[in-house]
């Protein structure tokens, strides 16, 4: 039965779990080729114990990690400009490409210089692929429950491969790091060849939208059914003049970051995941740490950060699928505010049954945030701009991973408590940035359809 039809009969959306099944087949294929990937996501997880196993000393692998780092920001930044130049199946045809043949070169090379210049163009090329991606999603759905769902699945598929990796690579790093790398860069070429055989990018002015309007318990969903943007009524049957047509043929590429950070609600947007992101961080910075201080061993700690895996992947798309008929905007905050709480409340925590009652607390804060931040961010970006902003998002995302770990460590390093309370009010601070302002923020470009039932 089609999303249509179920919605007729219901007289609303359809259920969550109707909508995962009825995504489109691209959803479907940009997921499986990235389980592919992170299969084989080697580098970043073992290059360190590589180079000390080279003979390099922590800080030297500390430099190496900051250069990954950096391209992990460039490669986000330049990933969503070319996703909306060159198109979203080529931008992953590339990274995948390039990262395969520069990860092929790691293991040959000697010296410093040229390993920490590798690495870095290896963290650029890898980070290409997710604005790219993330359009392509956008591009594939219409309404917000689809686009949440769509975003829960390719994390579902992000997380089996993170997990499926790291089992992976701990086998063939204790046989060789030679092959690691190698297959590390035929997971990249893998996925490059997924996207030229089964991945293509939706037309320009080929797009649909659905608008849904709720008024008194019923909804109205609207479709628009031809170029000169007339939308009929699913309900009445009448035909009226939508608010804005994308059905419209659009111009050639006009969009620049300059213009996609002049919308205010982005700016607010990327400055609450950089925070977001260095209190998430401190969950393999803080707690680590705070494991050791209180007298548990490196399995306990490993106890713990499984129980997060396992927790993400049994609860996600079920979490998605509760929250999914929330405001987005207060999804964001209540996930935020859980995160900073839990990870906060480590601190009173000295043993494994409490400390594990904080992982389950900023478990969920992770599962609600992550559900629909994706999803949000691609409600508020215009058509020609989806790359760049998701390319935004992604360059905040791992600023605020990168910078977490130096600053969450000296923290802790001039006093243990001073982080925990750090975290809690950075948490605090960015639930706060989830909410829209009292004056509401006018957006660059009218977008009712693609808003989650916000004002403008």
């Amino acid at each position: 039965m089609s999303t249509e039809a179920t919605e007729r009969r219901d007289g609303g959306e359809p259920r969550f779990r109707d909508t995962v099944r009825e995504l489109p087949a691209r959803v479907w294929i940009v997921s499986f080729g990235i389980l592919v990937n992170r299969c084989g996501n080697f580098l970043p997880v073992f290059i360190v114990l590589y180079l000390i196993g080279r003979g390099h000393s922590p800080g030297t692998a500390g430099l190496v990690l900051g250069a990954a780092g950096l391209g992990n920001v460039l490669g986000n930044a330049i990933g969503g400009s070319l996703a909306d130049r060159l198109g979203r199946r080529w931008t992953i045809v590339l990274s995948g490409t390039l990262s395969a043949a520069l990860t092929a070169t790691v293991p040959a090379l000697d010296g410093l210089p040229s390993i920490m210049a590798v690495v870095g163009l290896v963290g650029t090329a890898s980070q290409l692929y997710r604005p790219a991606a993330a359009a392509l999603l956008m591009d594939s759905v219409t309404t917000n429950q689809q686009r949440v769902a769509a975003f829960a699945v390719f994390r579902f598929a992000m997380n089996i491969g993170a997990a499926v990796g790291g089992l992976a690579g701990g086998r063939l790093a204790t046989h060789s790091y030679t092959e690691l790398f190698l297959g590390n860069a035929l997971a990249c070429l893998l996925f490059a060849v997924i996207a030229v055989a089964l991945l293509r990018d939706l037309p320009r002015g080929a797009r649909k939208t659905t608008e849904t309007t709720e008024t008194t318990g019923t909804t109205e969903t609207t479709e628009t059914t031809g170029t000169t943007g007339n939308t009929e009524t699913a309900e009445t049957g009448e035909t009226k003049e939508p608010l804005e047509s994308r059905e419209t043929e659009e111009p050639a590429d006009k969009g620049s970051y300059r213009k996609a950070l002049a919308d205010r609600r982005l700016r607010r947007f990327l400055v609450m995941t950089v925070i977001a992101e260095f209190v998430y961080i401190q969950s393999t910075v803080g707690l680590p740490l705070h494991v050791t201080a209180v007298g548990l061993t490196a399995a306990d700690f490993g106890t713990l950060i499984g129980l997060n895996g396992v927790l993400v992947l049994v609860c996600e798309l079920p979490v998605a699928g509760v929250v999914v008929k929330r405001k987005a905007t207060h999804v964001l905050a209540v996930g935020n505010l859980l995160t900073g709480l839990g990870l906060a409340l480590t601190g009173f925590a000295t043993d494994m049954l409490w400390l594990g009652a904080t992982v389950v607390l900023w478990t969920l804060g992770e599962m609600m945030y992550s559900s629909v931040a994706n999803a949000y961010l691609g409600g508020l970006s215009p058509d020609h701009m989806v790359g760049r902003y998701q390319g935004l998002y992604g360059a905040a995302f791992t600023l605020g991973t990168g910078v977490g770990p130096l600053i969450g460590g000296a923290v802790y390093a001039y006093h243990p408590w001073a982080l925990w309370i750090v975290v809690g009010a950075a948490g605090l601070l960015s639930a706060q940035l989830c909410l829209p302002p009292r004056r509401a923020l006018a957006p660059p470009e009218e977008r009712p359809d693609r808003l989650d039932q916000e004002p403008a």
